[in-house]
C-alpha cells in the first residue's frame, strides 16, 4: 500500500520552487475493505490549491523578486504594470509596490534592469493616469532609477533608458521642474570631460534629441553651453560627430539670435574638422542651420563654406553636400515674393479685379491707385494717353511725397522679387521731380480710356512675363520726334526730359542682350515681338554717349518741372509711330548679327550669362546645375542626378518663373537621363513645377517633356498618370483637349498583372471629367470608363463604376442631355443584356452606385434604369440575382423616392422583391427577405457576399 503511494506521487506530483507554485498534500483514499487489490482515488486537477493563489499580489511580488532564478525577477519586472492595477485602489499597496520596484532597480543582473526601464513608460503613464490616489509616485520613485541607469555600466540598459527617457519626455509625463533639476543636471554632469567616452557621447545625443522637446528657454540656460562646449572636444571626434549631427536641431530650438552669436563660430569649426565624418554631418544638416540665420549671413558666409564642403577632399562629404545642396538654396527664397497664383480659364475678368483689390487693400494700397504689371507701359518712352502720372494729376506731389515711406511707391506684383528693382524704386522714391515708369498710375480718366486696360487684363504674356527693367529713353528718337511736340511736351525743355532719363535705372549694353536672348525663344507671340522691339531700341540708344548729359541735366531740373513728362493725345501718336520703326530696324540689326554666327549659337560666355540672377550666390547656382554633368556621377555619386531632379522644384519655386531661364537646360538634361528613376523623379514633380512657371513657360517647355513621358516606362509613366489632372487643368483648352487622343494610350502597359496602373486611371478620369465638355466625355473618356468596367481585376471594376457613375451625373446635367441617355442606352446594351453574367452583374454594380451616389433624380432612374434592372430577377445565375436583392433590399427602398410615393416604379420593386424571396437559391432568399440593419447576422452576411460576388 504505501509502494503504490509513492509511486502515485512520483507521477502525479508537479510544480518546484521555480514554478509559480506547489501542490498541496493529498489524501489518498484506501478501501479498508478490499484485502485482495487497493483501489487508489486520483484526484483531479482542480483539486490541487496553488499556493500563489492563497497569496496577496503584494505577497507573489516578494515571493518571485526574491528568487535566485533570473526569469522569475524577470517576470516580476514584466508584471509590475498588472500588480499596480490589482492595487490600484489601495494608496499604500500602490506605494508598497513602488517601493519593491526602487529595491528591484539595484539588481545585479542587468536583464532584470533592462526589462525594468521598458516597463517603465507604461508605469508612469498609468501613474499619471491615477494621479489623485499616488501624487507625485513618477516623480519620486522612477524618475531617479531612469536618470541612474543613464550611468548604467551595461550598454543594453542605457539605451533603454534613453529611450525611456525620451518617451516620457514626449508624452510630457515629466514635470518641467524635474527637467530642470534632475535630467539636465545629470546629463551635463555626465558630459564632463573625465566622463567615461561612451556615456560622454550618449549623453550628448539625448541632450540634443530631448531639446525640442523641453523648449528653448531649458535649452538656452542648461543645455546650449555644454553643447558648445562639446562641439570643440579636441579628444573625441565621436562627440563633435554627435554634435554636428544635431546641429540643426539645436539651432531651430534656440532661435536665430543664439545661433548666429553661439552656435555659428562652433558649425564653422565644424565644417572644418579633420574628420570627414564630422564634416559629412555638417553637410546634411545644412539646411537647418540655413534655416535658423538671416538672409545676410546665408548669402555671404554660410554660401562660402557650403563651397567648402562641395569640394572637400572626402567623397562622401561632397557627396552629402550635393544632396543637400538643392535644400539649401530653398532657403533663399523670399516668402512675399514667391507665392505663385494662376490664372484660373473660366474667372471673369470682373472677379479678378475684386481679387486684385481686396490682395492690396490688405497692403494697405489706396484702391483708386490699383495697377496690374500689364498695364505699365511696355515703353519707357512713352506715356500711354489713357494712363496719367499721379504726380501730373496732383500738383501737390511734391509736398506729400516726404510723408509717405519709400516703398509705399512701388506696386505690389507677384513677380517683383529682385532686390535690385526694389533699390532702384526706394532711389527714385527719394529723387524730387522725377518721372518712373514704375509709379502709381491712376486708370481711368473715361470710360473709353479704360475700356483697352480691361481688355488687356489677362493678356497671356504681359501676366506671367518676366518684370523688365527700367532703361534709359531712346535720346535719338526724343530728338528725332522732338520738332512735333506742343508747348507741353519735349520740344525746347531739355531740362525736362532729363530727369526721365536719369531717373530710371541705366541698364548696360551686356544685360540688354541677354534680355534679348531669353525673349527670343518665344518671338512668334506678337507681345513677345513688342517688348523685343523695345529692348533692340533700347540697345541702339545704349551706345550713344549722352547719358552722362542727360544725368547732369536731372540733377539741375527743378522739382516743378515734373509736369514736362507728360505727354498729349497729339504728341504720343508721331513719337511712337517713328519709335516702332527705327525699333524694327534695330531688331532686324540683331536678327542679322545673330545670323551671321556659328550656327545661330551662343558662345561658351553668352551661355553662362544667361544663367546668371541674384536671387541665390551665383556660385550655389553654377553648382547646382554641374550635378547633370556626367562627371559627377563617376567622382561624387552614381544617383546624383536623382537628387537634382528632387530638388529642382524647390530650386525653381526660389529662383521664380523670370530666372527659369537658368534651370530650363539642366531641366531638359534630367528628363533625357538615362536612368528611369531620375524621369520618375521628375514626372511626380512635374505638375507642381507647372504651377510655378504660369501657363506660358509651362506650354513651352514643360509641355514637350510632358508628352516624352507619356511614352516613356510605366514606372515613369505612373508619375505623370497620378498628377494627371493636376496638370492637364493648368493647360489651355486647346492644349488639353490634344490629350484626349492620348489617354486611350494608359490601357497598354509593359505588364499586363499592373492593374494599379489601370485603377490609377480610373481614379484620374474622374477628375478628368470637369475639365472636359459633355462631347468630349462621350467621345473619348466613355469608350474608357466602359472598357475599364470589364477589367479582370475587381479592384479596377469597383473604381470604374464610380467612374460611369459620374458620367452618367455630368451628362445628364448638360443641355442637352442626349449624351446622357445616349450612355445610359449603352449601358443596357452592353451590360445589362450581356451573355456573360458578370457583365450583367456589373449593369447591377453601376445601378447601385448610381443609385447611391445620387447620379441621377430617382424619378430619372426609375424611368431609364429600373425596368431593365428588375428584369435580372429572372437571370439564370445566382450571383446576379443575389446582388440584384441586396441592392433592392439595402439601397433602392432606403430612398424616400421609394419609401413615399405610391407609384407604379413602387409596386414593380415590391413584385420583384417578392419574387426574389421565394427564389430557389437560399441566399437570394436571405438578402430579399432580411431588413439590412435588423440584426448583427444580416451585417456579417452581407459583408461575407460583397467580398464574394
Amino acid at each position: 500500500m504505501e509502494v503504490q503511494t509513492l509511486k502515485y506521487l512520483q507521477t502525479q506530483l508537479w510544480g518546484s520552487e521555480q514554478s509559480f507554485g506547489v501542490l498541496c498534500a493529498v489524501n489518498v483514499g484506501v478501501d479498508d475493505c478490499s484485502s485482495e487489490s487497493d483501489v487508489i482515488v486520483v484526484p483531479s486537477a482542480l483539486d490541487f490549491v496553488s499556493q500563489d493563489d492563497m497569496l496577496t499580489p503584494l505577497g507573489r511580488l516578494d515571493k518571485y523578486a526574491a528568487s535566485e532564478n533570473v526569469f522569475n525577477r524577470q517576470m516580476v519586472a514584466r508584471s509590475l504594470l498588472d500588480t499596480l492595477r490589482e492595487v490600484c485602489d489601495d494608496e499604500r499597496d500602490c506605494i508598497a509596490v513602488l517601493e519593491r520596484i526602487s529595491r528591484l532597480a539595484d539588481d545585479s543582473e542587468p536583464t532584470v534592469r533592462a526589462e525594468l526601464m521598458e516597463q517603465v513608460p507604461h508605469i508612469a503613464l498609468f501613474c499619471q493616469e491615477n494621479r489623485p490616489a499616488i501624487p507625485y509616485a513618477f516623480s519620486k520613485y522612477l524618475l531617479p532609477i531612469v536618470v541612474r541607469y543613464l550611468a548604467d555600466q551595461n550598454n543594453q540598459v542605457r539605451k533603454t533608458s534613453q529611450a525611456a527617457l525620451l518617451a516620457l519626455l514626449e508624452q510630457e509625463l515629466i514635470e518641467r521642474f524635474d527637467v530642470e533639476t534632475k535630467v539636465c543636471p545629470v546629463l551635463v554632469e555626465l558630459t564632463a570631460p573625465d566622463s567615461n567616452d561612451d556615456v560622454k557621447t550618449e549623453a550628448v545625443a539625448i541632450m540634443c534629441k530631448m531639446a525640442p522637446m523641453v523648449g528653448k528657454d531649458i535649452t538656452e540656460r542648461l543645455i546650449l553651453p555644454r553643447f558648445c562646449e562639446m562641439c570643440c572636444d579636441c579628444r573625441m571626434f565621436h562627440v563633435r560627430k554627435v554634435c554636428a549631427a544635431n546641429f540643426g536641431d539645436i539651432c531651430s530650438v534656440v532661435g536665430q539670435q543664439a545661433t548666429e552669436e553661439m552656435l555659428l563660430p562652433r558649425f564653422f569649426q565644424l565644417c572644418s574638422d579633420n574628420v570627414w565624418g564630422v564634416r559629412k554631418a555638417c553637410a546634411e544638416c545644412f539646411m537647418a542651420v540655413s534655416c535658423a540665420t538671416c538672409q545676410e549671413i546665408r548669402r555671404t558666409k554660410l554660401s562660402a563654406l557650403f563651397i567648402n564642403l562641395i569640394s572637400d577632399p572626402s567623397r562622401w562629404v561632397r557627396q552629402a553636400a550635393f544632396q543637400s545642396l538643392g535644400p539649401f538654396i530653398s532657403t533663399f527664397a523670399n516668402p512675399s515674393s514667391s507665392g505663385q497664383y494662376f490664372k484660373e480659364e473660366n474667372k471673369s475678368s470682373e472677379d479678378t479685379s475684386v481679387e486684385d483689390k481686396n490682395r492690396t487693400r490688405d497692403e494697405e494700397v489706396p484702391e483708386d491707385a490699383q495697377i496690374r504689371p500689364e498695364d505699365v507701359p511696355t515703353d519707357p518712352t512713352v506715356c500711354n494717353s489713357s494712363v496719367k502720372l499721379e504726380g501730373a494729376l496732383d500738383p501737390d506731389i511734391g509736398a506729400e511725397s516726404p510723408r509717405k515711406p519709400p516703398g509705399d511707391s512701388s506696386l505690389p506684383c507677384p513677380l517683383s522679387s529682385e532686390p535690385h528693382q526694389e533699390a532702384a524704386s526706394n532711389e527714385d522714391a527719394k529723387k524730387p521731380g522725377t518721372c518712373r515708369s514704375a509709379s502709381r498710375l491712376e486708370v481711368g480718366a473715361s470710360a473709353q480710356d479704360s475700356a483697352p486696360l480691361d481688355q488687356e487684363l489677362y493678356n497671356s504674356f504681359h501676366f506671367w512675363r518676366t518684370p523688365l527693367p527700367e532703361i534709359d529713353l531712346d535720346v535719338e528718337l526724343e530728338q528725332g520726334s522732338g520738332n512735333k511736340l506742343g508747348p507741353e511736351g519735349l520740344e525746347g525743355t531739355p531740362e525736362a526730359t532729363a530727369p526721365a532719363s536719369a531717373n530710371i535705372t541705366m541698364a548696360t549694353r551686356k544685360e540688354l542682350e541677354e534680355m534679348i536672348e531669353n525673349l527670343e525663344p518665344h518671338i512668334d507671340d506678337p507681345d513677345v515681338k513688342a517688348q523685343v522691339d523695345v529692348l533692340a531700341a533700347a540697345l541702339r540708344a545704349s551706345s550713344l554717349d549722352t547719358c552722362d548729359e542727360a544725368s547732369e541735366a536731372a540733377r539741375r531740373a527743378p522739382q516743378d518741372e515734373l509736369l514736362g513728362c507728360r505727354l498729349d493725345h497729339g504728341t504720343a501718336g508721331p513719337l511712337t509711330s517713328e519709335a516702332v520703326e527705327n525699333m524694327e530696324s534695330a531688331l532686324r540689326y540683331i536678327h542679322d548679327d545673330s545670323d551671321s554666327g556659328t550656327s545661330g549659337g551662343f558662345s561658351p560666355d553668352e551661355e553662362r550669362r544667361a544663367k546668371v540672377q541674384d536671387v541665390v550666390p551665383q556660385a550655389l547656382l553654377d553648382q547646382y546645375l554641374s550635378m547633370t554633368d556626367p562627371s559627377r556621377a563617376q567622382t561624387v555619386d552614381t544617383e546624383i542626378a536623382k537628387h537634382c531632379a528632387y530638388s529642382l522644384p524647390g530650386v525653381a519655386l526660389t529662383l521664380g518663373r523670370q530666372n527659369w531661364h537658368c534651370l530650363r537646360e539642366t531641366y531638359e538634361t534630367l528628363a533625357s537621363d538615362m536612368q528611369w528613376k531620375v524621369r520618375r523623379t521628375l514626372a511626380f514633380s512635374i505638375h507642381e513645377l507647372a504651377v510655378i512657371l504660369g501657363d506660358q513657360l509651362t506650354a513651352a517647355d514643360l509641355v514637350p517633356i510632358f508628352n516624352g513621358f507619356l511614352k516613356d516606362l510605366d514606372e515613369v509613366r505612373i508619375g505623370v498618370l497620378k498628377h494627371l489632372h493636376d496638370f492637364l487643368k493648368l493647360l489651355h483648352i486647346d492644349k488639353r483637349r490634344e490629350y484626349l487622343y492620348q489617354l486611350q494610350e494608359f490601357l497598354v502597359t509593359d505588364n499586363s498583372r499592373n492593374w494599379r496602373f489601370r485603377a490609377e486611371l480610373a481614379e484620374q478620369l474622374i477628375l478628368l471629367l470637369e475639365l472636359y465638355s459633355p462631347r468630349d466625355i462621350y467621345d473619348y473618356l466613355r469608350p474608357i470608363a466602359l472598357n475599364l468596367c470589364a477589367d479582370k481585376v475587381s479592384s479596377v471594376r469597383w473604381i470604374s463604376y464610380k467612374l460611369v457613375g459620374e458620367m452618367v451625373r455630368k451628362l445628364h446635367r448638360a443641355v442637352p442631355p442626349t449624351f446622357g441617355v445616349d450612355l445610359i442606352r449603352e449601358l443596357v446594351e452592353s451590360f445589362g443584356r450581356c451573355p456573360r453574367w458578370s457583365g450583367r452583374q456589373a449593369f447591377v454594380f453601376v445601378c447601385q452606385t448610381v443609385i447611391e451616389d445620387e447620379c441621377l433624380p430617382m424619378d430619372q432612374f426609375a424611368v431609364h434604369l429600373m425596368p431593365h434592372l428588375l428584369t435580372l430577377a429572372n437571370d439564370r445565375v445566382p450571383n446576379v440575382r443575389v446582388l440584384l436583392a441586396k441592392t433592392l433590399r439595402q439601397t433602392l427602398l432606403e430612398k424616400e423616392y421609394f419609401l413615399t410615393s405610391a407609384s407604379c416604379h413602387q409596386e414593380a420593386v415590391e413584385q420583384t422583391i417578392m419574387a426574389l424571396q421565394m427564389d430557389r437559391d437560399s441566399d437570394v432568399k436571405y438578402f430579399a427577405s432580411i431588413h439590412p440593419a435588423s440584426t448583427k447576422i444580416s451585417e456579417d452576411a452581407m459583408s461575407t457576399a460583397s467580398s464574394t460576388y
